[in-house]
């Protein structure tokens, strides 16, 4: 009897420091907005927010952030488990080496830099390098970043690309490398782009032209993409146009110079999947556009041109792609021959030294094989261990390349391969607190809804107890053909050592078994995504890994989609959601930025009312409904994401503030100058994975560092 009081009072203790006081929210105003889409009024009375530069907007965003960081700062072990994530983060983490004329050049973040600096040195075997390129100078507050390079290939150049707060928006600039002061060169606001030079008289870059005075261009939909010629030297007002544009109107285009730097391949798109492939002649003056693919049904790209031939890979009649040659004279679909054919494995390729590297996904994890330009298998590739190896290809005459490796208890590491011996040996690997033998990593295989088997992988301490009490992590993308790899990550370390599961599982939608597992979680079969997800968790707690007192689901992204629909389909799944940056308006996502070049995955409301009663039928902001308990909620976005715009956060957050019911809290938690993730300084992530961490813990009534008791 005694013993059963002193639970009880344990119990009260325990309950009283976790209990959660009902939260005042801001109020938010609503206005008198409907939409008529085949008849049917839909009600949108946060449209308001879209406007994101709005002083009104900005006011509600202000007030948010005071009530969720008020929240967040009342969690007494935050500070704790923040110096604990700096703590695993501080240590050198060092990039692949790569070429560029006389010098080799590799990324280095000391520790705790807000951004990699590049350095570079004239022979591997030297211990000193100096710094080449030092992103942290862009910007006092480290939110400037550094977002791509590229070299002309005496390598006497570079232009590199910048971006404010996060924005796919990109300044290009270019430098003279052996006194790496800038040339007057500047390109503003070219986006979805990289850099490919015409010998040195040049470069093409992508952009959908300079904004208009006074014109919000981080909401502004984006429909007529662009590849320009800059010659240096020149202004930015006298670039060639290329291709796209009003004759040749698409979403999506670039142009890549080959390798020997004769022919300029421009592919073109309208959505996320599929595209059309160009070509031309940059050794004739005023030479003519000449199209290879002129359709938008599969994806192609270039891989490699040898003399007069051209190396692409494809998925047209091979969901799971193959390589194929042409002679650049007949270089269409009916002329295109098979050098490495579809396998029963989803196909990536690079090329370098003169051969082909294939990449296989086997379920989930790498596989690569060498093969010769002419198809001919030279060996398979020995790999570290199972998990994720990137970094197959370089240039034409490289003897040796450096790829990288990792997995979920191994962190990413750099090996040498000898391409002629295939030889790999260890390069660099960094040196963390962590040892990867306390820690398990296991994959299952779980039945969907409609019986699909689905791969998770998951990651725990040894030792861990099934006893359904584990805090979980549940993380999921599910979209756009994006495969979720094993991966390490010392964010998530901090999450396991304090007992922590983390659960990924690979739904459909995602790449990992080619372009049939894509397509099952397309357009109106969309919901086969949000299923796998949700059997995913259920597995879980059936498993008794924990229950959903314990669970919390993420997602960023189309991800953030995902984990939106999951929380209104089950609201009592889960103990906690985490929308972050989330397409979260399903109706309206294709009037903002690229939104439009997402319908081959999502469809849109225009499209007929079938579709739109589908999306409507599963869209989170729309599926809200009054009176319901909605877990403990923290949607997470930034005021310079123009990829997913804020609007679809700040309306979800709004509408679920209106309609939960209960004490779980629902906040929303909005980055300044910050954007869609990348380019994010380091101390903002940090402090990012601290409040998530610890707003997950705290709404599950655990203390990780001090379980059974609370904290003093």
């Amino acid at each position: 009897m005694k013993y059963t009081h002193r639970i009880l009072v344990i119990l009260l203790v325990l309950a009283a420091h976790f209990s959660h006081a009902q939260i005042t929210y801001p109020t938010t105003k609503k206005v008198d907005h409907v939409d008529t889409y085949f008849g049917t009024k839909v009600p949108d009375p946060y449209r308001w927010m879209e406007a994101s530069d709005k002083p009104a907007v900005k006011q509600w965003v202000k007030a948010q952030n005071k009530i969720t960081f008020g929240y967040l700062n009342k969690i007494k072990f935050r500070d704790r488990l923040k110096k604990r994530i700096a703590q695993l983060w501080d240590y050198k983490k060092v990039g692949s080496p790569f070429k560029e004329g006389n010098y080799y050049y590799f990324y280095q973040n000391d520790g705790l830099q807000n951004q990699y600096v590049l350095y570079r040195k004239k022979s591997l075997a030297s211990k000193n390098a100096e710094v080449f390129l030092n992103p942290n100078k862009f910007s006092k507050d480290g939110t400037v970043s550094m977002a791509g390079m590229s070299f002309t290939k005496d390598g006497k150049l570079v232009a590199y690309l910048t971006s404010t707060g996060g924005a796919d928006f990109r300044d290009i600039y270019v430098m003279d490398t052996e006194t790496k002061k800038l040339l007057k060169d500047k390109i503003s606001f070219a986006k979805f782009t990289g850099v490919s030079w015409k010998g040195k008289e040049g470069f093409y870059y992508s952009t959908y032209g300079l904004p208009k005075k006074g014109e919000d261009y981080l909401t502004k939909k984006t429909k007529k993409h662009m590849v320009y010629f800059h010659k240096l030297g020149t202004p930015q007002s006298s670039d060639q146009l290329v291709f796209g544009g009003d004759k040749m109107p698409r979403r999506y285009v670039g142009g890549y110079v080959t390798n020997d730097g004769t022919t300029l391949i421009i592919s073109a798109a309208q959505s996320t999947s599929g595209g059309e492939l160009y070509m031309k002649d940059l050794t004739k003056p005023n030479s003519k556009i000449i199209p290879i693919v002129t359709d938008f049904k599969k994806d192609h790209y270039l891989v490699a041109k040898e003399k007069n031939k051209l190396y692409f890979y494809t998925n047209l009649d091979a969901s799971n792609g193959r390589v194929v040659v042409a002679d650049i004279s007949k270089p269409t679909p009916k002329n295109w021959k098979d050098v490495i054919p579809e396998t029963k494995n989803v196909l990536s390729i690079g090329s370098a030294g003169g051969y082909l590297f294939a990449s296989y996904l086997i379920d989930v994890k790498t596989q690569v094989m060498q093969y010769t330009m002419d198809g001919k298998l030279v060996r398979k590739v020995k790999l570290p261990g199972i998990g994720t190896a990137r970094g197959f290809g370089g240039k034409r005459k490289a003897k040796e390349l450096y790829y990288s490796f990792t997995s979920f208890n191994y962190p990413s590491s750099s090996f040498r391969y000898d391409i002629a011996t295939g030889k790999s040996t260890l390069y660099l690997k960094p040196n963390i607190d962590f040892n990867p033998e306390d820690y398990v990593t296991k994959q299952v295989f779980y039945k969907s809804k409609d019986g699909t088997k689905v791969p998770m992988f998951i990651v725990h301490k040894k030792g861990v107890k099934l006893n359904g009490k584990n805090p979980t992590y549940l993380y999921g993308y599910g979209g756009f053909n994006v495969s979720l790899r094993p991966s390490f990550s010392v964010a998530r370390l901090a999450w396991l050592e304090l007992g922590g599961i983390y659960a990924q599982p690979n739904l459909r939608g995602g790449g990992e078994y080619g372009a049939k597992w894509h397509k099952a979680g397309t357009k109106m079969k969309k919901q086969n995504v949000f299923d796998d997800f949700i059997a995913a968790g259920e597995y879980l707690i059936k498993e008794k890994y924990t229950s959903s007192d314990f669970l919390a689901v993420a997602g960023g992204s189309n991800g953030g989609l995902l984990v939106g629909a999951t929380m209104t389909q089950r609201p009592k799944l889960m103990k906690v959601a985490l929308p972050a940056v989330g397409v979260l308006d399903m109706l309206r996502y294709h009037k903002f930025t690229s939104g439009a070049g997402w319908a081959y995955d999502y469809g849109t409301a225009d499209d007929s009312k079938e579709m739109f009663n589908y999306l409507k039928g599963y869209s989170p902001l729309h599926n809200l409904k009054k009176g319901v308990t909605y877990p403990a909620t923290m949607v997470t976005t930034a005021d310079h994401d123009d990829r997913v715009v804020p609007a679809h956060s700040f309306k979800f957050a709004a509408t679920l503030q209106e309609m939960h019911r209960g004490k779980n809290p629902v906040l929303i938690r909005i980055e300044s100058d910050a954007g869609h993730g990348s380019g994010t300084p380091t101390s903002k992530r940090i402090e990012q994975y601290a409040d998530i961490y610890s707003f997950v813990f705290y709404n599950m009534g655990i203390n990780p560092y001090n379980v059974n008791k609370s904290e003093k």
